[in-house]
């Protein structure tokens, strides 16, 4: 009984598992590395002193709106997100920046990552119907042979 690795019932599963592991494997380290990136950020930046707004009631007096290139530069509240919102806080009746995280910001991001896994849904679902095409071709290829041979 001869061996022929066109076959795919046990020959093409590890090279489809190993793409599987590699597409996860790449897809997980673009989630955890920009989890693990904000992260660095996030401890990179040491105040010496703590806001106001992380220690007492704050109200916010400018809504959250995004940063100009000085501001970018310049103000550690910034950097975070490229947002910041001006607060007052109550008990030391201070004005300080505050990062926020803006409604357009979420949407915009939220929209995109649809248009990915849009994208990713037609692209595997093509990939899903030349595979069955090119299974279905081999599968008849074989009965073709078989029924040769007799």
């Amino acid at each position: 009984m001869e061996s022929d690795c066109r076959i795919p019932v046990a020959c093409c599963r590890p090279r489809v598992l190993v793409l599987h592991a590699l597409f996860w494997g790449l897809v997980s380290l673009r989630v955890f590395g920009a989890a693990l990136l904000s992260e660095e950020k996030t401890t990179a930046v040491k105040q010496v002193v703590a806001p106001c707004w992380l220690l007492e009631e704050f109200v916010v007096t400018v809504e959250c709106s995004p940063c100009n290139a000085f501001q970018t530069r310049s103000w550690s509240s910034c950097t975070l997100t490229g947002y910041v919102e001006r607060v007052n806080c109550t008990k030391t009746n201070r004005d300080e920046y505050k990062s926020c995280r803006s409604a357009v910001m979420e949407e915009h991001l939220f929209w995109k990552f649809e248009a990915a896994m849009l994208a990713l849904t037609a692209i595997f679902a093509i990939l899903v119907v030349v595979r069955q095409r090119w299974l279905d071709r081999l599968a008849s290829e074989k009965v073709r042979r078989q029924i040769e041979s007799i």
